[in-house]
């Protein structure tokens, strides 16, 4: 079976992961361990993007003239983050690698050989932030509408790549795959794009001190986008293992910023078109990342540092606010405040304390034995979830699954355990042992979301040796708590902050 294969975007290495990285990274985490609990071999791409005029800005800036050796530096910082973060990706891309060199010399060269590249004379403006030439459309006021600076005046002879070529091939495309450009707003926008504004592109820089070399004319380096893009091959075997790339190619799913869906969306599956590569299946844009409703940035001094966060918080719980606080698609803004409030109302006084609740009454009235099986649906519940996820709504998946713990919280309220301990011991297991199966439920579906915190519940209740041997299909059937199983309490999940 082919691997389900994601990705992120590569991020520039002229600045540290802030959080609105973390957003894009956590949730391709997410879905990586989603496919891999489901029995799917996975594959999941992330990296950096290093040949960049803002990586030379930011190395001079320092006061370091060996670019290299500036890249080498913070492209480890990234991947230090990403393990920190916990983040499960199986392949860390730098596009200045010999594996990515050659991949993009390759391709090039393909491009080249289809009569896709031309000569001619680039004149116009260009955005440093976004390492794009802009059209009065990308302008407000005179400035880049995305980093509210002015661009620079280029006059230049460079090399083109015939996009406008493709456009028929692109609109067909996209009418006929509705899922390829995601959310549906962005697959509006860029059908308009395409059709109505879409030209050639320069994809090399006469003046650039930094790039990978075009083939064909060693004075020219390749321009930054059109060299990014090529990661997603590379990082699967493009040009050094071809049976690998076969097996992998084309990706599921590219998690992008709504800012880079034009180059995702237009210039990458033409340049794949060109050399006869498939398309890849859906590209989902987010929105844009805000902090108490302000832009994030430098300027700004508001770009938070995900690992901090962390680091105080936990992990799992800037994983759940993240994806829960924001639909994924929408634009959505961090704040303190908010984060603080989902943390104490629902993982302190709502998962945690339901897992609490449940696993000390069970050691109080039952000297912590699951009782005998009882019967309850949880099918539905999982089958709204699964669609959920494969959407990428994680919020409604979090909603459902907070759903299911507030009519557990409902039950023991109604049912009043402490009392039964005393009236009724039948009715008391039959009730806890329906507490303690869509504990394990929920902490089941919360794997890929929350993984830490859903193996802490799952040996808690003294299955996870078991069930990280059986595949998702069984572990999800009602009743795989078995009668006897010794569970414990343990510490709290979600400490309550002064």
């Amino acid at each position: 079976m082919k691997p389900f294969y994601i990705t992120t975007p590569i991020y520039y290495v002229n600045g540290r992961p802030h959080i609105g990285h973390a957003y894009t990274t956590f949730a391709a985490d997410t879905l990586a361990r989603y496919w891999r609990q489901r029995g799917h071999e996975v594959v999941f791409l992330c990296g950096t993007d290093e040949n960049s005029q803002k990586n030379v800005e930011a190395a001079h800036k320092e006061g370091e003239r060996d670019i290299q050796k500036f890249v080498d530096r913070m492209s480890a910082v990234w991947q230090e983050t990403w393990d920190s973060l916990g983040i499960s990706h199986d392949v860390f891309v730098r596009t200045t690698s010999p594996e990515h060199k050659k991949a993009v010399t390759a391709l090039a060269a393909k491009v080249w050989e289809a009569g896709d590249i031309y000569k001619g004379v680039y004149e116009g403006l260009y955005c440093v932030g976004c390492e794009a030439f802009l059209t009065d459309s990308d302008l407000e006021n005179g400035l880049c509408s995305i980093h509210r600076l002015p661009p620079k005046p280029i006059k230049e002879e460079n090399y083109f790549f015939r996009l406008s070529k493709y456009r028929g091939r692109l609109l067909d495309h996209i009418e006929a795959h509705p899922k390829f450009i995601q959310p549906e707003s962005r697959r509006n926008e860029l059908t308009h794009y395409i059709a109505n504004a879409m030209a050639d592109i320069s994809i090399t820089r006469q003046s650039a001190e930094w790039g990978i070399p075009l083939p064909q004319d060693s004075s020219q380096a390749i321009y930054v986008w059109f060299d990014a893009l090529i990661n997603y091959l590379t990082g699967v075997g493009y040009g050094s293992d071809e049976k690998r790339f076969k097996k992998t190619w084309p990706a599921d799913l590219h998690l992008v910023g709504k800012d880079i869906i034009k180059f995702h969306c237009a210039l990458w599956p033409a340049m794949l078109i060109s050399v006869g590569l498939p398309l890849p299946e859906r590209v989902f844009a987010h929105g844009y990342f805000t902090v108490n409703g302000q832009k994030m940035g430098k300027s700004a001094g508001n770009d938070i540092d995900p690992t901090a966060l962390a680091k105080e918080w936990g992990i799992d719980a800037l994983r759940y606010f993240l994806l829960r606080e924001i639909p994924f698609g929408e634009d959505g803004d961090f704040s303190l405040e908010r984060f603080k409030e989902r943390y104490e109302g629902d993982l302190a006084n709502g998962l945690g304390n339901f897992a609490a609740r449940v696993l000390a009454m069970t050691e109080k009235y039952l000297d912590g034995r699951v009782p005998e099986v009882v019967s309850a649906p949880v099918e539905d519940l999982w089958t709204a979830f699964n669609d959920a996820v494969e959407k990428l709504a994680f919020d409604e998946a979090l909603r459902l699954i907070w759903l299911r713990i507030g009519e557990c919280d409902r039950l023991i309220n109604t049912e009043e355990p402490w009392v039964l301990a005393k009236t009724d011991k039948t009715r008391l297991e039959r009730v806890l042992y329906i507490l303690l199966e869509n504990l394990r439920q929920v902490s089941l579906m919360l794997w890929p979301i929350m993984p830490e915190t859903s193996e802490q519940i799952l040996a808690r209740l003294g299955v996870l040796a078991i069930e990280k041997s059986e595949p998702l299909s069984e572990r999800r059937v009602w009743g795989g708590l078995k009668p006897g199983t010794k569970v414990k309490k343990g510490d709290i999940l979600f400490p309550k902050k002064s």
